[in-house]
């Protein structure tokens, strides 16, 4: 508790007066004030786009500050450690009097702070807070997010791992202004792409906030010289869906369900939650049965399903894969998989380790049992 005290004060202490030199100095150099908003790794693309982009002789704006989430314990070693976005900024050298990180950005002190700094616009890139009236009243242009899907498709905290679950085939990132409502302003502009049936919700993620960050940069004049606001397009309602945050029990696999589906979520949930999934260890030569618990790492859908009546519960190895009989007479295979406690290892580094015992899937009743 007190490290992250100390890492908190560090980020805000002196901040008004700090802002208040940065406001004299925009003004004097006639560049347009921005704050950037931001937390975990993608959202350092973006912020690494502005910062080139601010240093053009040519621009009209520069990175006034930084607000990210608090210090938090992460990795193994639990240390109290920046956001990503915090540290990165500090390797580029920013003012670490300039990155704000409040609890909430509805904060009386915080807002003081962002009030002396006078932006004009403010940029939000996977921030994870919710920002209240009183901040998006501050900057006269506006605060403008990129948001990983095509709005008003998948509004909420998990647009990207919602559109993979679903097996969409396209999505694509939009440049929208911030309202109170979820991800409910105006559209600016919009990218859209093919999803590959094989990429992971981590890589799309990064990728969408790449070309985020170029469709910022491409916008940004528009933005600033207030042309954006008169061109942007209200959204649909009657089209909107939601993608709510992921939970840790949304992690289990059912092998009642198509292979596909199942892909889909192993593909959508990579990373963090991940997908798991019980399954028997059996041992014909002393009738011993023993459940694991088994994370799916990498899958893909078994074009020929022709298991026999006999396989509809057993997981068999071929050609380097796992197969495992799923719902609608489908099957998937997997490519990786990860034990607790152990690294990733392929499926015949799994196999042979086995020493000629047998898998065998556990219907849902049995998963549920055996949580």
């Amino acid at each position: 508790m007190n490290s992250s005290f100390m890492l908190r004060r560090f980020f805000c202490f002196n901040a008004s007066s700090s802002s208040a030199t940065t406001a004299r100095a925009s003004s004097a150099s006639k560049k347009k004030p921005l704050v950037f908003l931001g937390s975990p790794q993608v959202s350092t693309t973006v912020l690494d786009a502005l910062f080139n982009a601010s240093s053009s002789p040519t621009s009209s704006f520069e990175v006034a500050a930084i607000v990210t989430q608090p210090p938090s314990r992460r990795y193994r070693g639990r240390k109290v450690l920046p956001s990503p976005v915090a540290e990165f900024a500090l390797e580029r050298g920013f003012s670490s009097d300039l990155i704000f990180t409040p609890e909430r950005a509805g904060e009386d002190a915080f807002l003081t702070s962002l009030r002396a700094l006078q932006p004009e616009l403010c940029i939000t890139a996977a921030y994870g807070n919710i920002l209240p009236s009183k901040f998006l009243n501050i900057p006269p242009l506006g605060t403008v997010n990129i948001h990983p899907s095509l709005l008003p498709l998948y509004r909420g905290a998990a647009p990207v791992q919602r559109a993979l679950q679903d097996g969409a085939k396209e999505t694509g990132v939009s440049l929208a202004f911030t309202v109170r409502a979820l991800d409910a302003g105006p559209i600016i502009a919009c990218e859209r792409m093919e999803v590959d049936d094989q990429i992971k919700a981590p890589d799309l993620l990064a990728l969408l906030f790449s070309e985020g960050s170029k469709l910022l940069i491409r916008e940004l004049p528009h933005i600033l010289d207030g042309s954006a606001k008169l061109k942007a397009q209200a959204q649909d309602d009657s089209k909107a869906t939601l993608a709510p945050k992921i939970t840790s029990e949304e992690s289990w696999l059912s092998f009642d369900q198509e292979a596909s589906i199942l892909h889909n979520k192993v593909r959508a949930f990579a990373g963090w939650p991940g997908t798991r999934a019980k399954v028997a260890v059996v041992d014909d030569r002393n009738s011993e049965q023993n459940i694991i618990e088994l994370k799916i790492i990498t899958t893909r859908v078994c074009a020929h399903s022709n298991f026999k009546a006999k396989e509809v519960d057993s997981i068999t190895f071929r050609k380097g894969v796992l197969v495992i009989p799923c719902g609608g007479c489908t099957s998937l295979e997997v490519l990786e998989v990860q034990l607790p406690g152990k690294k990733v290892v392929n499926a015949t580094a799994f196999w042979n380790g086995l020493r000629g015992q047998k898998l065998k899937i556990l219907k849902q009743s049995c998963q549920q049992n055996a949580i």
